[in-house]
């Protein structure tokens, strides 16, 4: 299959088909971290190129709910920031895949279609991830020990905070980190490994 990973600049996924023989390419406005097959350019001008898969991971700094404290002074990225949602959503692609943390897209387009966690696929980490499909089944959790099977998980650790608020440890240390955002958005190789397995 011809597959494109919107907004990758890690390569994780693109990596995650391209061992599985598909003809897989990334796209971010950064170059790719992964030597490989990378477009360096805006996505949306090479929507229409024949793709048969995409998977899209849009920026989620004005649509996660961990931003809800500044929604009020951000209507207009808000706007363009769904605008963006809205063109992947309806690109001529016969499967998408979009994936995101919990926010708006679900409110203002609609509701996923699953969520998942990296812990369910063999990573011991806690992030929530909405995935909103077309044509495409759900992934199904590789980690026996994931919660859809009755059993405990290894999570991670957290780190507790004053006010009894708990924060996934691996996320709250990133705070400190200038490069902490890149470092979030990128796809844990546990869930890259089963969007390849499931829909390649």
């Amino acid at each position: 299959m011809k597959i494109l990973v919107a907004c990758e600049f890690s390569g994780i996924v693109r990596e995650a088909f391209r061992k599985r023989g598909h003809d897989a390419w990334s796209c971010d406005l950064l170059p790719t971290e992964i030597p490989g097959n990378h477009i360096q350019g805006d996505v949306l001008e090479i929507l229409n190129d024949g793709w048969d898969l995409m998977i899209a991971h849009p920026p989620c700094t004005h649509l996660a709910c961990s931003g809800a404290a500044w929604f009020y002074k951000k209507e207009r990225e808000q706007k363009e920031a769904l605008e963006f949602v809205r063109a992947l959503l309806d690109a001529p692609i016969e499967k998408i895949a979009l994936e995101n943390p919990v926010g708006i897209i679900s409110t203002r387009i609609r509701p996923p279609e699953q969520i998942i966690q990296p812990y369910q696929f063999g990573d011991p980490f806690q992030k929530t991830t909405c995935l909103w499909l077309k044509n495409l089944p759900k992934l199904i959790p590789s980690c026996m020990d994931a919660p859809l099977f009755g059993m405990s998980v290894d999570k991670g650790e957290f780190i507790e905070f004053a006010s009894g608020k708990k924060m996934a440890k691996w996320y709250a240390l990133l705070r400190r980190d200038g490069e902490r955002a890149k470092i979030r958005s990128r796809t844990f190789r546990g869930i890259a490994d089963a969007m390849a397995n499931t829909w390649g």
